[in-house]
């Protein structure tokens, strides 16, 4: 109940000025009349005043504010608030002559009423509660345009991992569709068995990669159907180790970060045509961090050296967004190996 009412009351700006302009009065009322005890006659001063204050404050508020001032035309602002609050004192100057010195002050009736200093210190006694309204203004200004940004960046960077991801499907399924041709060539009886698994890839991809993480198991039996597909690919020449070493049940990743990886130890070593290629792939699980390491064999470079390719630079920016401050990542280009450090704080 108390919720729903504050809610309601942040929501009601009618109710939130009346509320500025009482707790203005009374905090002026209050803190003029504790000088000689003089409340009442503070609190009326206060009310007497409070309409040419209230139409000053509103004028700079959704006037200046928004025309001048805000779009950075301070000139055009500043010849706009001198006259404006001249012309507020010497209405102030009015209700003086008019309703509180007859009253209170009988004698200051004998200053004239065009008295430069006294419609200065009327303008000055208008700015405060001028001032403070414009100081909140600018920081729901400031407030709204933080929020803002931050949804956009958040948009842009929920964009740019789509974006990722959809670079990520095509390369991936390129290569896949480049083994399964090749046991079709071959007229292969693990053709069958190839499709069926990459019907388990696509069904991963498409329905099981939406979410910013999955679990690690899940990633892992992913993994391990890209590699099966590899194996009836390449038969006995290819030897592929893979462990995994502490508690896997729950923990998290981010989907498909791994497949670069894996990829590309093919790519660059039993797709090379090596007498005896082979792939080594550690899940290191830990109880505050993840290591993962894959490493490969691979033919010499003869003084060429390999351009990082598209996953290794997609899965770099996608550590980057996903995992900022909180990730390692060291690739290890030797003369016959290739190696890959991957280590994630959890």
């Amino acid at each position: 109940m108390l919720k729903r009412r504050l809610d309601w009351l942040l929501q009601n700006r009618i109710l939130q000025h009346l509320l500025f302009w009482v707790c203005h009065v009374v905090f002026y009322a209050v803190l003029y009349g504790s000088f000689a005890d003089t409340y009442k006659q503070n609190f009326i001063e206060e009310l007497e005043y409070l309409p040419v204050k209230i139409i000053f404050t509103y004028f700079t508020l959704y006037f200046l504010l928004p025309r001048y001032l805000l779009p950075g035309k301070y000139g055009l602002f500043f010849m706009w608030l001198v006259p404006s609050s001249f012309l507020a004192g010497i209405v102030q100057r009015y209700v003086a002559f008019n309703f509180d010195y007859p009253y209170y002050y009988p004698e200051a009736l004998n200053d004239p009423f065009f008295y430069f200093a006294k419609i200065v210190k009327m303008v000055a006694s208008i700015y405060p509660v001028t001032f403070f309204a414009v100081a909140i203004k600018l920081l729901k200004y400031w407030y709204a345009n933080q929020q803002a940004q931050q949804v956009l960046t958040k948009e842009k960077l929920e964009a740019e991992l789509k974006f990722l991801k959809t670079q990520i499907h095509p390369h991936f399924l390129f290569n896949t569709l480049n083994n399964l041709y090749a046991l079709t060539l071959k007229k292969s009886d693990k053709a069958p068995d190839t499709v069926l698994k990459l019907s388990e890839l696509i069904n991963y991809m498409l329905y099981e990669c939406t979410s910013e993480h999955v679990l690690l198991t899940k990633e892992l039996k992913f993994i391990h159907n890209y590699i099966h597909i590899e194996k009836m690919r390449h038969g006995d020449k290819l030897d592929i180790d893979v462990r995994v070493n502490g508690e896997v049940n729950d923990r998290k990743i981010a989907p498909l970060i791994l497949l670069p990886f894996v990829e590309n130890s093919f790519k660059h070593g039993a797709n090379e045509e090596l007498q005896h290629a082979w792939v080594k792939i550690s899940v290191d699980i830990q109880p505050t961090v993840t290591v993962i390491k894959v490493e490969n064999n691979k033919a010499a470079l003869n003084g060429v050296a390999r351009k990082p390719g598209i996953g290794i630079q997609n899965v770099r920016r996608r550590l980057d967004l996903l995992y900022p401050g909180l990730h390692e990542l060291k690739i290890i280009n030797g003369e016959e190996t290739f190696l890959v450090i991957l280590t994630i704080q959890q």
